[in-house]
């Protein structure tokens, strides 16, 4: 080849991104090309022409190791002063209504309380056992780590929480470890409920407390004994366990003393249980760490069977950006510069916890054909969704409500 720059570009670009190559990795694109053409430095072009292609960073897998070393969450000073929340949701309805199962866990003694629910329960309600099944036992909270479900997000939820002086911690969309204290109570219950109804019949929510008891009061690897005996000294007797404890009373000094040893052998034995953690999740795992001012792609979920971004599905990119970084929040954690339409718009919400849908805009005009009459439709643009959530309705309910559209 001759030593025009101009010319190589082109038949890179042509060989990477035509209709006919389809953004085919560096190693191929090098060994497809070097069967026709030649020139000095031709494998370290190649190597970053690709990798400056915006296209193939958006939308190929990644497969390196994962970014960012793993971060264990603090071990807690004390019972139940931090704690981690979850639903359990899906499950057969029961004679009470009940479908879900809202999972409470305590990150030092590792107790939790399952308690049952509707997944329709307002969030006052839900506020209300959230007093009368946690905040009874052991008090207040310090903080709470979550997931980003919408009953914990909302406004309501963090004016409660602001109110008692507890601090909400929500795990992020691609780095859900934060919630997996929860997420592995909930692996155990599920399997507790499915062995009860296998061998006894009957609904789950008859079995909930015996299953909230034989966990609490099994062994834990973690801490190397069950949560009661962590909780409360000693595991609680069962058919199977008749140990007399006699007339022995621990009082004044003595109580207290042999209970902060206690604690501190449980926080030691959880230390040891997630320095092993992460001495084996970041085997898996690379260090690299970003500037500010640094420009950054951000990962999406591509196979939601929705529009995101303009393309639809499957087919959506899976990194979108490059956008800038403007602020380091953690370790493994950045504050980008997102554009406006990524930005969730502000809901006036009313005093019930609801908000009124309000039409835009009248997008398009169709026709549905029935046997013997046809039914003019309307396609709506609602305030507080964006055009991919627009939806079909009639034009004479559409009149009658929104006249001001028409």
């Amino acid at each position: 080849m001759p030593k025009d720059p101009e010319l190589r570009q082109l038949i890179l670009k042509e060989a990477h991104g035509g209709l006919c190559a389809m953004h085919p990795g560096g190693n191929k694109l090098y060994r497809d090309l070097r069967e026709v053409y030649w020139w000095p430095g031709l494998k370290r072009e190649v190597t970053e022409f690709v990798g400056k292609c915006l296209t193939c960073q958006q939308v190929k897998a990644k497969h390196q190791l994962p970014s960012g070393l793993l971060q264990p969450v603090k071990i807690p000073l004390w019972k139940w002063e931090r704690v981690t929340m979850d639903f359990v949701s899906g499950l057969p309805l029961t004679p009470t209504k009940k479908d879900s199962v809202w999972v409470v866990v305590d990150r030092l003694t590792k107790s939790a309380h399952f308690i049952p629910v509707r997944t329709d329960y307002s969030l006052q309600k839900l506020a209300k056992l959230y007093v009368a099944e946690v905040v009874r036992l052991h008090g207040v909270p310090v903080s709470i780590i979550f997931d980003r479900d919408p009953r914990f997000t909302s406004r309501f939820c963090r004016k409660l929480q602001e109110a008692l002086g507890t601090r909400l911690d929500f795990s992020t969309a691609f780095h859900p470890q934060t919630d997996g204290q929860s997420e592995r109570v909930i692996q155990v219950l599920e399997d507790m409920l499915r062995g009860c109804i296998i061998d006894f019949r009957g609904s789950w929510e008859d079995y909930l407390p015996l299953a909230e008891f034989a966990y609490n009061n099994s062994y834990q690897a973690s801490i190397q004994m069950a949560p009661y005996e962590a909780l409360y000294g000693r595991r609680c007797r069962t058919p199977t366990c008749w140990t007399e404890l006699g007339e022995r009373r621990v009082l004044g000094p003595e109580l207290v003393a042999g209970t902060e040893s206690k604690v501190k052998l449980i926080r030691g034995r959880l230390k040891e249980a997630s320095d092993r953690q992460k001495s084996y999740a970041d085997l898996k795992r690379k260090e690299i760490e970003f500037a500010v001012g640094d420009m950054v792609f951000l990962k999406v979920s591509p196979w939601k069977k929705i529009l995101r971004f303009g393309k639809k599905g499957k087919l959506s990119p899976r990194f979108i950006g490059p956008y800038r970084i403007v602020k380091r929040v953690g370790p493994v954690a950045y504050q980008l510069e997102l554009p406006p339409e990524l930005h969730l718009a502000e809901i006036e919400v009313q005093s019930d916890l609801t908000f009124e849908e309000e039409p835009v805009q009248i997008l398009d005009r169709d026709v549905k054909m029935l046997r013997r009459k046809s039914v003019p439709l309307v396609k709506v643009l609602w305030r507080n969704h964006g055009k991919e959530k627009a939806t079909w309705e009639t034009e004479e309910v559409m009149r009658q409500q929104y006249p001001q559209l028409f």
